[in-house]
């Protein structure tokens, strides 16, 4: 096989773990965000607030782009994951981090990927590989410990569990739904549909945020409209490109940095130095996601006698290939 070829192969993987990258290191930064917005506003007006800018922003994009309507075979996901993940999901996680201490939200919510891993394993048959079993036992753990360090011993109670257990659950349902309209339709389809729907089902909440919002500070205002234009927006789409060229379980394991970044966030911008157990845990997620996403020494050593499959740009898009 020619370096030409070689390298063509290797280029949208390439995209791909760029996308997810971005998509980390916003959703790291979220994490900030919300704690200066959730101070002025309840759990569903923050969810409503945050989708409506984010269907704004994109909304435009998509509109400026012309991409046009989905078509009719993407749809099921797209409201599938709408309804789950940018509703539901952020709802819940709201409200459920209101109600416990941040090792027990760091515990329950990042069951999520590893339940992302066995659904994509078993609903959209990619496997569940030992590499990435492996590399997400190694990270949920690191979460853990990075959680638990900075928990500064909170109480939980029954609810916030079950909320953060819900949180999880439709975080893994909503990409495993995602996961089959990307064979149909864009990132920028799927993202700006599922943000819109999203923010619909959060209407009930409309209400509560017009009372909030004329008492909210400007900075927990701001803070709500970044989270809608970066970590929602531009993150989701991100992730959506990321998605459509990997697998769920494999995306749900990159996922497990973001608890590290988180670490490093806080101690740059709000000046929180991590003690070392938090460092430990943040150097296990890292090495986790690397295990994770790592492939066996054999496929790159046949990969300049075999066709570009070899490289694992075939085995990684399977969203490119109609059913």
């Amino acid at each position: 096989m020619s370096s030409s070829t070689s390298q063509s192969g290797r280029r949208p993987e390439a995209l791909a773990i760029a996308a997810a990258a971005v998509t980390v290191v916003l959703w790291a930064s979220a994490f900030v965000s919300i704690r200066s917005a959730g101070e002025a506003y309840s759990p569903g007006a923050l969810a409503l607030g945050r989708l409506l800018s984010g269907t704004v922003v994109i909304g435009l994009i998509w509109a400026l782009r012309r991409e046009g309507l989905p078509p009719r075979a993407a749809w099921p996901g797209i409201a599938v994951a709408g309804v789950l993940w940018f509703g539901l999901y952020m709802v819940a996680l709201n409200w459920g981090e209101q109600l416990v201490d941040a090792g027990t939200a760091a515990l329950v919510v990042n069951v999520g990927p590893l339940l992302m891993a066995l659904l994509g394993g078993w609903l959209l048959k990619e496997g569940l590989p030992r590499r990435l079993l492996a590399g997400m036992a190694v990270s949920f753990a690191g979460a853990a410990i990075v959680g638990l360090s900075m928990s500064g011993g909170g109480d939980a109670s029954l609810l916030g569990v079950a909320l953060c257990l819900v949180a999880a659950l439709s975080y893994a349902s909503g990409v495993v739904a995602q996961k089959p309209a990307l064979r149909y339709a864009s990132p920028l389809q799927v993202t700006t549909f599922g943000c819109a729907i999203g923010a619909a089902a959060c209407l009930p909440f409309a209400g509560q945020l017009l009372d909030e919002g004329a008492r909210a500070p400007l900075p927990a205002t701001l803070n709500m409209v970044y989270l809608g234009v970066f970590p929602t927006a531009l993150a989701f789409t991100t992730w959506a490109y990321a998605l459509a060229r990997t697998t769920a379980g494999k995306m749900g394991a990159t996922t497990y940095a973001v608890p590290a970044i988180v670490v490093l966030m806080s101690w740059l911008a709000l000046d929180e130095v991590p003690g070392w157990l938090t460092l430990l845990g943040g150097l296990f997620c890292l090495a986790g996601v690397a295990v994770s996403r790592s492939r066996p020494r054999r496929s790159r050593d046949t990969a300049t006698t075999t066709a570009p499959e070899a490289d694992g740009v075939s085995a990684e898009q399977p969203a490119r290939r109609a059913p």
